[in-house]
């Protein structure tokens, strides 16, 4: 054993860093292969078989690692190609999509009138609470799979991390097609202003933009980002170019119209408002978008939480003027009728062949939107497959292209399939249900608990004001889960189906619960040895 020592270490150093092996506490992994390393073979390192400090261990290339390290070099095998700006870019994009420009006329239905502001203020500002918790997580683990990186740290990787990262693993083959479909399906209604499709046309629509987006997406990351530069550029003048028809035409009278009863603080108000809202941060989401791809991103401590703070201010900004100018040009009993409200908006200012130009250019964010939303997405999977918690099929990497295509191609696939099954509003409301109760609220409660644990030297990034952003967000997030309405149960359902699908899986693979206890842990003398 003594001669295969430092063989180990070497190989452990070689696929992780060794100055980040020391900054997220790694050392530890050099110790269990060094306990686990048996002279000249493998017993004891078993694939799955748990090891004296409690990780489950599994092969590469004839050594044996914890999970962790090989987490670790799973990361390496990506390229961090992507800038501040390409974080930004990437960010806005998925924020931005068709969610705008199909849910405008919702919530001023909902809301009853011009009082809807206040619903896409209230996303913003629980965007912003949200924010804080994505960037001090993202800045501390800078790793693909965000969210299943977090929940799997917070909770403990021996333990209940292993059960909340798989459920969030579990819930990405559901909530990403939907929030893909979702998009594209409202690619599909919206393209009904340019030509009247039949049924069938829109369906064929909304599959065919999922196929055009796993073409686009089948390439290196520094071509995603350069791709995604380019979306961005048509997102942002899409909007500005609305933005300043509304500042030039808007009318006061049109605009701050309110009917009787517009702030009566009542419960019906507020059930309106969550209605509202449900459908605000639908279009708010997406700002924690890098946080997935964080082993791809340069200088993360830095960039994540400026590409997040970045992304969520720009885009309110956007969207409360955005807004604010189609209710100044368009009457809002008119507006809550619209099928098209933004089209209409520049219909009124400019004429029928402008709407037609501002159709498509609305189309084109939708593109955009899907475009960074199965990119972020398809690396989660990943994540959980390099960790040994999911099907070790989606840990491949493309050889050439450098990214996970296997995962890419199935999250592809469902998208595809639930893009010709289902309507808009049941995705959205879907989509909300599915994602608050494990991501939102688990990861949130998942930072107080690291904070605890881990103290604020492994924090690069530290949240204003704590814990007072976490909490809010936690009653933002759970008042919001129930105005879902029908679609909770649905949720819950989700959640409980995925209990049992890792308990069958952990009891397959002899993993906790049900892995073999140790009730001794062997003594080490001080030389290591």
């Amino acid at each position: 054993m003594r001669g295969n020592r430092p063989l180990c270490a070497n190989r452990i150093r070689g696929l992780a860093r060794a100055r980040r092996e020391e900054r997220l506490g790694r050392t530890k992994e050099v110790y269990a292969c060094r306990l686990e390393r048996n002279a000249g073979t493998l017993a004891g390192c078993e694939k799955n078989k748990p090891n004296v400090l409690g990780e489950t261990l599994g092969r590469a290339n004839g050594f044996c690692y914890s999970r962790g390290a090989m987490n670790e070099a799973g990361n390496e095998q990506l390229e961090r190609g992507l800038g501040l700006k390409e974080a930004v870019a990437l960010n806005m994009i998925e924020i931005v999509g068709i969610g705008p420009f199909v849910v405008s006329s919702l919530v001023i239905k909902a809301m009853g009138g011009p009082q809807a502001m206040l619903a896409w203020v209230a996303g913003a500002v629980i965007a912003t609470l949200d924010a804080f918790v994505w960037s001090e997580l993202g800045a501390a683990m800078p790793k693909a799979g965000g969210t299943y990186v977090f929940l799997r740290e917070a909770y403990g990787p021996g333990k209940w991390g292993r059960l909340m990262s798989f459920l969030f693993v579990w819930q990405t083959f559901l909530h990403v097609p939907l929030s893909v479909a979702s998009a594209s399906i409202g690619f599909a209604e919206y393209a009904k202003y340019l030509y009247p499709l039949k049924t069938w046309e829109a369906k064929a629509v909304s599959g065919g933009l999922v196929l055009v987006l796993i073409v686009l997406l089948y390439r290196r990351i520094t071509t995603i980002g350069k791709i995604s530069v380019l979306l961005w550029v048509g997102v942002i003048g899409t909007m500005l170019w609305l933005i300043w028809g509304g500042v030039t035409h808007f009318d006061r009278r049109i605009a701050f119209d309110f009917p009787a009863g517009a702030f009566n603080l009542n419960a019906l108000w507020f059930a309106g408002l969550g209605a509202a809202m449900v459908n605000t941060v639908y279009s708010y989401w997406g700002y924690y978008n890098i946080c997935h791809l964080g082993g791809e991103i340069k200088q993360p401590e830095k960039n994540i939480p400026r590409g997040i703070f970045l992304s969520v201010l720009g885009i309110a900004v956007l969207y409360l003027l955005m807004q604010s100018s189609i209710l100044g040009v368009v009457p809002w009993r008119e507006a809550a009728e619209s099928k098209f409200l933004a089209s209409l908006f520049v219909e009124k200012l400019y004429g029928a062949t402008a709407a037609k130009f501002a159709t498509a250019m609305i189309l084109w964010v939708a593109l955009a939107s899907v475009f960074s939303v199965l990119l972020g997405a398809s690396r989660v999977p990943y994540s959980a497959a390099i960790d040994g918690n999911f099907f070790p099929v989606f840990g491949r990497v493309h050889p050439t292209k450098k990214f996970p295509h296997v995962s890419l191609l199935v999250l592809g696939g469902l998208a595809f399939v639930f893009s010709v099954v289902l309507n808009l509003k049941t995705a959205i409301a879907g989509i909300l249900a599915v994602r608050l109760i494990v991501q939102f609220i688990g990861q949130t409660v998942g930072l107080m608990i690291l904070r605890r644990r881990w103290g604020l030297e492994k924090f690069p990034f530290k949240m204003w004001l704590y814990p007072v952003p976490a909490v809010l967000t936690i009653v933002g997030w759970s008042w919001l889960f129930w105005h879902t309405g029908p679609a909770r149960k649905w949720g819950l359902l989700q959640i409980a189906m995925g209990v049992v699908a890792y308990l069958v899986w952990s009891w397959d693979r002899k993993q906790w619960p049900f892995a073999e206890t140790r009730n001794r842990r062997p003594e080490i003398s001080a030389s290591g040895k």
